[in-house]
């Protein structure tokens, strides 16, 4: 059986994959993104998401437990005025951004790294029961999507902040809670501000050559619960 690792704490995310059927593991890394910054100097937006998800991934895939794994590692950033923002963690912060963001337009861009840990080499033992060899892929992809706010008052902006919502979230908001009231609409796949591209995953799973279908579980969100009437 094909195992799928994610390489992060996020609910939203774990959640995502679970109304699509998608089986997984959570098994968090201790990458310190900070330093992880510091150290390569990356300032682009686009870069940080992907240079942050690929440590996330290598982290993991180097436990044990990932052993005959595919691991993935996803990271979000909010870029805005040409300035990144992840977790705001404080309301001032939280309240400054929101401010600003208010009736404006940002881009959400989601790096995702794929790291393959099945064993290569088809005739090991690993591999006996008829399981195929892995391909050693470890590849990444950055998808982004506009985000259009709509107007806040700072009423309203001060309610979302108290719900703690926005604290934790890559630009001071998410789509799928509270702040979805905030957001007139999105320009791009709706998962990537989620925090994690199903479509990309499908793109990098089939470079690996898996097919996501095999990680279906059947368990995916009932069409009916969904289903417009």
């Amino acid at each position: 059986m094909t195992r799928l690792i994610l390489a992060s704490q996020s609910p939203a995310r774990t959640k995502l994959l679970s109304h699509a059927g998608i089986r997984h593991e959570i098994l968090v890394s201790d990458v310190d993104e900070d330093a992880v910054q510091a150290r390569y100097g990356v300032t682009d937006p686009h870069d940080t998401a992907l240079l942050l998800a690929r440590a996330k991934a290598e982290a993991v895939a180097s436990l044990q437990d990932a052993d005959g794994a595919l691991v993935l590692g996803c990271d979000s950033v909010f870029e805005f005025d040409g300035e990144a923002h992840g977790k705001p963690y404080t309301a001032e912060v939280a309240r400054e951004r929101m401010l600003r963001m208010s009736g404006s337009m940002g881009v959400l861009h989601t790096g995702h790294w794929l790291v393959d840990c099945r064993d290569t080499d088809p005739d090991s033992s690993e591999n006996s029961g008829g399981e195929r060899a892995g391909s050693g892929a470890t590849l990444g992809a950055v998808t982004s999507a506009e985000v259009h706010f709509m107007e806040m008052s700072g009423e309203e902006i001060e309610a979302y902040i108290a719900t703690g919502e926005p604290l934790q979230c890559a630009g001071s908001f998410t789509i799928d809670g509270y702040g979805g009231a905030f957001i007139r609409k999105v320009d791009g796949d709706p998962h990537t501000v989620v925090g994690l591209s199903i479509s990309t995953l499908r793109g990098l799973l089939g470079q690996a050559h898996v097919g996501i279908t095999e990680l279906w579980t059947g368990g995916a969100v009932d069409p009916a619960e969904v289903r417009a009437e």
